[in-house]
This record gives C-alpha cells, sequence and structure tokens, in this order.
C-alpha cells in the first residue's frame, strides 16, 4: 500500500514538473485568451441570444465563453499552471544553479578531441607561461578563468554568459507570477462566497436601492470590474457587475458624481473624444477632489481605478406630439415623457406601456442621390434598399422608443425630430423593428407646402370617416362626370364604385384593394382592375383633402402637381400605417438634452502582480536571447595546446568568435 502511495506520488509529480503539461495548459489558457480577446465579455445574455441564437448560446454558456478570465475551468487551469511551473522551478533552480557556478573543470582530454569546434597549436613556451598569457586574453574577452594544474600541464577553464540559465528561471517565475496576479484579479472571493450560497446573483430589474444583501459586495471586495452610468448633476456610489445572467451590485468606498460631460465627434459622426468632470466625496459625504478623466486617462482614488468607458443619455426630457393613426381626428394630443422612463397610453380598447429608451441629438445619415431612407441598410415601408451612393449630413436629432402591449409584446421605433429631403419632397421618417436585430423599416409622412404634417393627419381622418365616404363619393362622382350626367345611373354607379374603393382603402390600404383584385377579378383583368382602382382613389382623395381643408377652415385647394404628389405620398404612407405596428405616431416637438457618462471602475491588485511577471518575462526572453552561454577550455601540454569551445547555440557570431580565438591561440604559443 505505501508502494503504491509512493509511486502514485512520484507519478502525480512527475506529471506537474513535466514541461509538456506545462505547454499543454498554457496552451489551452492562450486558446482561452483568444477567445476572451475575439468575443466581447461580460455582456448581458441577450445580447448573446441575439447573437448567435438559440443553440450556441446555450453551448457558449455551457463554457462560459461570456466571461473566460473568471470561469471556474479557467481559474483551475491557472492554478494548475502555477503548481506545475513551481515545481517545474524547484526541480530545476538547483541545477541552473550549479550549471552557472561550475567551470567543468573535470573534463577530459578524450573529450575535449571530441568537441566540434577544437584547435590545436604546437608550442615552445613551458605551459604555465603559455596558460598566464592566455589566461589574460580571455579575461580580456569578458571569461571568467580558472586555471588547473594538471599532472602533464596546465587546465584551463573559462566561461562567459552564465547568466543565459537565469533568463530561464526569470520566464518561469514570470510565469508563476502573471498566473497569481490572474487569480487575484479571478473574482475568487465571490466565487467561494457563491458557492457557499453566501451570495448570490441578482435576475431582476429592480432599482439598485432594492437589491438584497445577498446580492451585493462590500467595500472591501479585493477584486472587481464594475460599470455604472452617471447622468449630468448625479452621483453613484455602487458598480453593476455583470455575471452571467444577472448582475451584482458592488459597494464602493466613495461616491463619485458627474459635474458636466464633454464629448467631439468628427465630420462622420463618429465619437473624437470624451472626457468627464468627476468630483469624489466621502461616505460622510465631503468633497475630497475633482479630476477630469478621458479615455486611457484614469483617476485613481483609494485603490480603484475609474476609466471612461463610453457615454449614453442621462435621461433627456422630451415634449412631444402623440397622434391617434386610426381615429377619425386630426388634433394631436400632448405627451411628456423622458428616456429610460416609461408611460401608459389609452388607444381605444386597448392600453399600451411607452417605454422611452434613447435619443440622439444628431445622427449622420447617408442622403446620396438615390437615398430612400436614413441608413445604408434600411429601406421605407414597402420600399427599396438604399443605394451605395455617398453623402453624409447631418439630419438632426432623433429618439427611440418601445410600444408595448398588454400582453408585453413591444415593438422598437426610432423617430426624427427634424424632416429629411428624399426625391425632391420633404418626409417627418419613422423606423420601425419587431426584434433588436433587425434593421428598422421606415414610414414616411409627407409635408404640406407649409411643412408640417397637419394636412397628412387631416387627409387620413378624413378618408378613415366611413360616415364621410358618401360625401367623399358625391363630390369626386360630380367631377369626374360632365353636368348633363348627373343624377342617373352612371353617376349612382359611380359613387358606389368609389365608396366601395373607400371602404377597402379604409380597413387595409392597398392590401385590402390588392386582396379584392385577386379575389374577384380574372387575373387578365387585374392589372386593368387595379389601375382604374387606383385612379380612383387618388381623385376621391382629393376631394377628401377639400372636405379635410374645409373642416379646419382653410381655403380650397387649388389643384397642381405638388398637391397630387402629396395626395399619392399620403396614400403611400395611410397604406403603410396598417403594417406600421402601431396606433399612434410620436412627433419630437422639443427637448431638453441630458447626458450621461458611462465609468468603468476596476479594483485589480493583481495588475501590478502582472505587470512584475511581465517584467520578469521581458527580462528572461532577453537573457534567452541576447546573452549566449559560451565555454572555452584551454589544455596545455609540454610542446602541445588544444584549444575547444562550446555553446548552447551555434551562431554565426558563435562561429566568428571560434575563430577568432583560435587566431589568438596562434599568436599567443609563437
Amino acid at each position: 500500500m505505501n508502494a503504491t502511495s509512493a509511486s502514485f506520488g512520484k507519478s502525480v509529480f512527475e506529471l506537474l514538473s513535466s514541461m509538456r503539461f506545462a505547454i499543454s495548459l498554457l496552451s489551452i489558457l492562450a486558446v482561452a485568451s483568444i477567445i476572451g480577446t475575439v468575443l466581447k465579455q461580460s455582456e448581458p445574455y441577450s445580447s448573446y441570444m441575439i447573437q448567435f441564437g438559440p443553440f450556441w448560446f446555450e453551448v457558449f454558456g455551457k463554457l462560459g465563453l461570456y466571461d473566460v478570465y473568471h470561469a471556474g475551468w479557467f481559474l483551475v487551469i491557472l492554478t494548475f499552471l502555477v503548481i506545475s511551473t513551481s515545481v517545474c522551478i524547484t526541480r530545476n533552480a538547483p541545477n541552473f544553479t550549479r550549471e552557472m557556478k561550475s567551470f567543468r573543470e573535470h573534463v577530459s582530454e578524450q573529450s575535449l578531441n571530441a568537441f566540434k569546434h577544437k584547435h590545436e597549436a604546437a608550442t615552445s613556451l613551458a605551459p604555465e607561461m603559455l596558460a598566464t598569457h592566455a589566461q589574460h586574453y580571455l579575461e580580456g574577452q569578458g571569461y571568467k578563468v580558472r586555471n588547473l594544474p594538471r599532472e602533464d600541464g596546465v587546465l584551463l577553464a573559462a566561461k562567459a554568459g552564465s547568466w543565459n540559465r537565469l533568463g530561464y528561471f526569470l520566464a518561469h517565475s514570470a510565469i508563476v507570477i502573471i498566473c497569481i496576479g490572474g487569480l487575484m484579479d479571478g473574482n475568487l472571493v465571490f466565487k467561494v462566497q457563491q458557492a457557499m450560497g453566501i451570495k448570490k446573483i441578482e435576475t431582476r430589474d429592480i432599482p439598485q436601492s432594492e437589491v438584497p444583501a445577498i446580492s451585493r459586495l462590500s467595500p472591501s471586495n479585493p477584486s472587481f470590474r464594475g460599470s455604472v452610468q452617471i447622468p449630468e448633476g448625479s452621483s453613484a456610489n455602487v458598480a453593476f457587475l455583470n455575471v452571467a445572467d444577472g448582475y451584482l451590485v458592488q459597494d464602493l468606498p466613495f461616491t463619485v458624481a458627474l459635474k458636466q460631460f464633454r464629448i467631439e465627434h468628427y465630420t462622420t459622426g463618429q465619437p473624437k473624444s470624451f472626457e468627464s468632470d468627476l468630483e469624489i466625496f466621502d461616505l460622510s459625504g465631503k468633497k475630497v477632489r475633482e479630476a477630469t478623466i478621458a479615455v486611457n486617462h484614469p483617476l485613481i482614488h483609494d485603490g480603484i481605478a475609474i476609466y471612461q468607458a463610453s457615454f449614453a443619455d442621462g435621461g433627456t426630457r422630451m415634449s412631444l406630439h402623440g397622434w391617434n393613426l386610426f381615429a377619425p381626428t386630426a388634433t394631436p394630443f400632448p405627451i411628456k415623457g423622458a428616456v429610460h422612463q416609461s408611460t401608459t397610453l389609452s388607444s381605444g380598447a386597448a392600453d399600451y406601456t411607452l417605454e422611452f429608451i434613447d435619443f440622439r441629438p444628431f445622427n449622420i445619415e447617408n442622403m446620396g442621390e438615390d437615398a430612400e431612407a436614413p441608413r445604408d441598410t434600411m429601406s421605407v415601408l414597402g420600399g427599396s434598399p438604399v443605394s451605395d451612393k455617398k453623402h453624409l449630413r447631418n439630419v438632426g436629432p432623433s429618439f427611440q422608443y418601445k410600444l408595448r402591449d398588454a400582453r408585453g409584446q413591444a415593438r422598437e421605433f426610432s423617430n426624427y425630430m427634424l424632416p429629411l429631403e428624399l426625391e425632391g419632397r420633404w418626409y417627418l421618417m419613422s423606423g420601425v423593428r419587431d426584434t433588436p436585430n433587425e434593421a428598422f423599416r421606415y414610414l414616411r409622412i409627407p409635408l404640406d407646402a407649409d411643412g408640417n404634417i397637419d394636412s397628412f393627419m387631416r387627409l387620413r381622418a378624413v378618408l378613415l370617416n366611413t360616415a364621410l365616404h358618401p360625401e367623399i363619393a358625391s363630390r369626386f362622382a360630380r367631377q369626374a362626370l360632365p353636368k348633363a350626367s348627373w343624377e342617373t345611373d352612371l353617376e349612382n354607379q359611380l359613387k358606389l364604385s368609389a365608396s366601395q374603393v373607400l371602404k377597402m382603402f379604409a380597413e387595409g390600404g392597398f392590401q385590402s384593394l390588392g386582396a379584392y383584385i385577386e379575389k374577384n377579378v380574372p387575373a387578365s383583368d387585374s392589372e386593368k382592375a387595379a389601375s382604374t382602382y387606383l385612379r380612383i382613389l387618388e381623385l376621391a382623395a382629393v376631394e377628401a383633402m377639400q372636405i379635410a381643408h374645409q373642416q379646419a377652415g382653410l381655403p380650397a385647394l387649388k389643384p397642381d402637381d405638388a398637391l397630387g404628389w402629396l395626395i399619392r405620398d399620403s396614400l403611400n404612407s395611410i397604406s403603410d400605417l396598417f403594417v406600421y405596428g402601431a396606433p399612434i405616431y410620436l412627433q419630437l416637438m422639443e427637448y431638453d438634452e441630458v447626458k450621461a457618462s458611462g465609468l468603468q471602475l476596476t479594483r485589480s491588485p493583481g495588475q501590478n502582480v502582472v505587470y512584475l511577471g511581465s517584467l520578469l518575462l521581458t527580462l528572461g526572453v532577453f537573457f534567452m536571447l541576447y546573452v549566449r552561454e559560451r565555454r572555452v577550455w584551454l589544455r596545455i601540454k609540454p610542446g602541445h595546446a588544444l584549444l575547444a569551445m562550446s555553446s548552447a547555440k551555434h551562431t554565426v557570431d558563435f562561429e566568428k568568435e571560434f575563430a577568432q580565438h583560435a587566431q589568438a591561440l596562434n599568436t599567443l604559443v609563437k
């Protein structure tokens, strides 16, 4: 039993001290580090789900790839690598030390004759005199020399570059130190507490003040890497750590306040630089310092580094007009809102939750000659993709929001405040998408001659008001027929056709008209029927617009090309409302922007340890690559001298040096 235990212990020791084992561990860590570099770490799990899909999301999650450097298997490998490399150092350090001190003076003449690099010379000098001259020469070349008398002469044993061996020791020690630094920053305290049930990840979306103690980390936590967003004029004394599918709240030993956030942009709209003016308060509320941080210029306070990481909206306040898209009214209602807040809207029998999620003070978009929508990859509802021709321009502010129904399903919208000119006409743009990984599809709302959407909204209200359809049809018929045909069957038939077209359009836009034609008209006549219905609809819409202006107390419209385009664009947009996915349109009227700075707060005691290890690794590599260990033996007997030289690396420089020593020996023996 004891023999078996001893044999097992010896096997474990041999494995841990094996270079192959250490290299295998290093290879795994290298692959993991590549993954950790390529795959953005510690993102919300919803982002990974969108990026990889359900299957690979689960696979990568099981492997811990979303937080590689804190994964249990990664820390275990680091631990084994520390043990393995430490055992290697312990096992080989004595041999290295002996080799560095040794002159290998016990080498035999027979061994020297077997060296590849050897040179013999005849001499008339006494062995002691030649040895003295040779020793002075070698010492002048930077060698340490030991003069050893022999029965039949003298042996000179010389060495240079012994510090090369130190390189191996430094490199191996550096690996141990770097791994220890990684373990120090590996959140081991939390992992132990989590395993013991002392700490638990919080997955609920609740205010940080309501997060229980079991999901909070104390200010004395030895290492952490968290983030927090602070609006201008606000402060925070916590940071948030993304962990798996939840988060932890890290209490800070101080409070950080944001006085002002500044950002500069390139002409393309990309951020050029951004910085934050911060104030630091102790827990008693006393201000202890002020500082300005920028990217790559952090503030270090109380052992915690505060980095400028990102920026976001800090709760911009907005005043909006809400337009009921399917109500026979053309009057907006006021809405007040702020980013990161929500409100409840009622539309008929349904209630919706309006969630404001972002605001952008300006947008640099491609407005090329053939551009159809604000972004290269997006298209208008029912439209075509944008041209590749580039003409970048600031198109003004936009805001993003979600409209969530009673079942919890939500669509995301992105509305521009200022109109965009497309194809020579002006529109307000509203983007919509069902899921975050989709591109926005854009609804174009045309502007009238006064630069407003009021004419569109009035026309929409009249066309969707079925009680007005008879009047619209009657006006259309009287305009389409000569006076002699009034009050005839032809007029009645035309009014009936117009009423049917208006009714179908009010129920589902062009989609309803298309479905009716497909069902009731032979395929050979469908194109002609569609052209006829569209003509009836356009002319009826002109009359509807006149009615809308009359109801608003405005003068009658003069028929011209501008009115024709407004009618056509309005009909397209009204039809798109049925696939827009929202019962209201929100128009941004005014805003009061509030910026927020994204800070990353890090306590990393292992950082300096890693730096020390990196320095030692650099020195070790330098010693191994640039310090060449060379050994020289000179065996002198009466009338004969034998020079032998060796090195771990037979480089060109080594060959030149050997030739130099051989030439020097030829000179010395004379």
